[in-house]
């Protein structure tokens, strides 16, 4: 799938559905000067994609699915919490995500942590709190048994690398001969150091296996999850029992930024895999999933005040307050990671009028902060809104603080389908600047200045 450039797409389907709430946003100042960008997310449509993700495996009668949700996607307690109502479980990949996890509300037996770098002190906290585990390499491995008391609750897994290639963004491809993750399948002897690994350790009975994500397409992923179901089947037989008893197939459905189509979907998804590798739905493999982008992506957005505009080189430029800090990967990779910008005034309303080739930039302090190039969007004044859409995920909840910029609010809502309007609820407060200040070591700010003195003093 090659990425490509989406236009303005204000009077969309999903976009008509986030009008109301942008206006009552700007009613409300949950945009304003004072606050002049915030995050979005629609705590029903949330619902509505979890929905889709359990209808899509429960057509297939007879398997155990575990359905976990990326941490790193939103790592937003509240919005964790969300997810747990919903019956998600949840994939971890640091010290800091599996602590999110706990106090959104997952049980251990329903987290699962990953990361290709996790240290004894980590493993031995999972351990003992009961939560599964991917090793990521034999190294991995021998440092869990070392680790592992005999009754731990925890499920142990080894995430392999199927080594299928990558798809159109390399850095979301994690199948590629050199990724960092797992244990490269294909490499000379490694299949048999596999076998020989689950042959020694009764308690090792997962494997794992993550294709990548965004910008691959089905079929490779499809691909990948089947050398693992083949790999499971080979040690089983070689073993002379089911040990293993569980595969983990990772997560990485992509999202169409094009428009406000949800494709592929999570039946699509799962249509693949039956054409693909059918044994995986039998029923003898207990399956786990690691969804995020593609769950909350559609269901959220950033709304953010035009500050400024300018004209340079024949081109009218619009600066806001949502750039880098907020767009990392579109603003470093506006290619491959392109959104759409709906365009609205003062009051919230959206802006009609003829188009004008403009370039929506954020307020970094370097050139390439520009989250839309060269789009055609009704003319944006000063107090303006811009909205970014299908930034559920990541996007707001996942801040870079350069230049110090402060991390935004972010608000979940539903629209009362009685007639109630737009009902509102803090996810995050926006961040001080007294909070700003402190991160940047306020509480020792004559540390190195004693320090230097002292040693001039020696």
């Amino acid at each position: 799938m090659t990425p490509t450039t989406p236009v303005s797409d204000t009077g969309s389907p999903s976009s008509t559905r986030f009008t109301e709430t942008i206006r009552k946003a700007v009613v409300d100042g949950l945009l304003s000067e004072e606050q002049p960008v915030a995050g979005f997310l629609d705590a029903d449509g949330v619902r509505d994609s979890v929905t889709a993700l359990h209808d899509a495996f429960a057509a297939v009668p007879g398997v155990q699915v575990l359905h976990t949700f990326a941490a790193k996607a939103a790592s937003l307690v509240p919005v964790l919490r969300l997810l747990a109502d919903c019956g998600m479980g949840c994939e971890v990949a640091s010290p800091g995500e599996l602590r999110l996890a706990v106090e959104a509300g997952f049980t251990p037996a329903r987290i699962v942590l990953d990361s290709p770098a996790k240290t004894r002190d980590e493993l031995r906290l999972a351990l003992r709190l009961g939560v599964a585990v991917n090793a990521d390499s034999f190294s991995e491995l021998r440092r869990i048994e070392e680790l592992r008391s005999p009754g731990s609750a925890s499920v142990i897994g080894l995430r392999i690398n199927p080594q299928v290639g990558g798809g159109s963004i390399g850095a979301m491809s994690t199948a590629t001969a050199t990724s960092k993750f797992g244990v490269a399948l294909g490499d000379p002897g490694v299949r048999k150091q596999v076998v020989q690994a689950f042959a020694e350790r009764p308690w090792l009975t997962r494997l794992h296996a993550h294709v990548g994500s965004q910008g691959c397409p089905l079929e490779l992923i499809a691909e990948g999850i089947a050398e693992t179901y083949r790999l499971a089947e080979e040690i089983n037989e070689s073993l002379g029992t089911q040990q293993i008893t569980g595969i983990d197939i990772g997560g990485g459905l992509p999202v169409n930024f094009d428009d406000d189509t949800v494709r592929p979907s999570f039946a699509d998804y799962v249509a693949a895999l039956r054409a693909e590798v059918p044994g995986l739905f039998d029923g003898r493999y207990a399956l786990v999933t690691e969804f995020g982008r593609s769950l909350l992506a559609k269901n959220g957005f950033i709304g953010a005040r035009v500050e400024y505009t300018k004209d340079a080189g024949g081109r009218r430029i619009a600066l806001t307050h949502a750039g880098a800090q907020i767009a990392t990967r579109t603003v470093f990779m506006p290619e491959a990671w392109p959104l759409r910008v709906g365009a609205f005034d003062a009051e919230g309303r959206p802006r009609n009028g003829p188009p004008m080739v403009q370039d929506v930039a954020g307020p970094c302090c370097f050139a390439g902060d520009v989250v839309a190039h060269a789009r055609e969007l009704p003319e944006l004044q000063e107090g303006d809104f811009v909205v970014l859409y299908d930034t559920g995920a990541y996007y707001f909840s996942t801040h870079w603080a350069y230049n110090s910029l402060p991390r935004p609010a972010v608000y979940g809502f539903v629209l009362d389908p009685a007639g109630g309007g737009v009902r509102f609820a803090p996810v995050r407060d926006a961040q001080s600047l007294d909070s700003v200040a402190a991160e940047s070591g306020l509480g020792h700010a004559a540390a190195l200045t004693a320090l230097s003195t002292g040693a001039r003093e020696k």
